[in-house]
């Protein structure tokens, strides 16, 4: 589906009550669009993790507005397989990823001891390391 007032609406004729009472259910899994606006945003949530974190945050069910408790659960169900026709796993998401090779590197091993090292060019020339000392006015 194009929108998630789409879904609120395919909800609310599936669940009876109003749109309304699904919105924010279905603006959160869409949520990723805002940084990846295109079918990919979907491998951030359109999957069977997602739906239980939608569980956790938006709690078990949700009464509509027809007194009538839905199981949010069904509700992020609804929404993936509208969109993908099945609710795949985290896994099935990852496993079609090209690797490349900066995902693979390891990182260097900051020591404990030392400080970090300053970054020159800051905007006051001061060392990022040093607290700011506040003058009187």
């Amino acid at each position: 589906m194009a929108h998630p007032y789409h879904h609120a609406v395919s909800s609310a004729k599936k669940y009876g009550g109003l749109p309304e009472d699904y919105q924010k259910i279905h603006d959160w899994f869409d949520e990723s669009k805002a940084f990846h606006a295109d079918f990919r945003h979907r491998a951030m949530r359109h999957h069977a993790e997602g739906i239980f974190m939608a569980e956790k945050i938006f709690g078990t069910t949700i009464t509509n507005s027809n007194g009538k408790k839905i199981p949010v659960r069904f509700i992020g169900e609804q929404h993936v397989q509208e969109d993908l026709g099945f609710i795949p796993s985290v896994t099935d998401w990852l496993r079609s990823i090209k690797p490349e090779a900066w995902m693979m590197r390891t990182g260097k091993k900051l020591s404990l001891e030392e400080p970090p090292k300053s970054v020159s060019g800051t905007a006051s020339g001061a060392d990022i390391n040093t607290p700011l000392s506040r003058s009187a006015s």
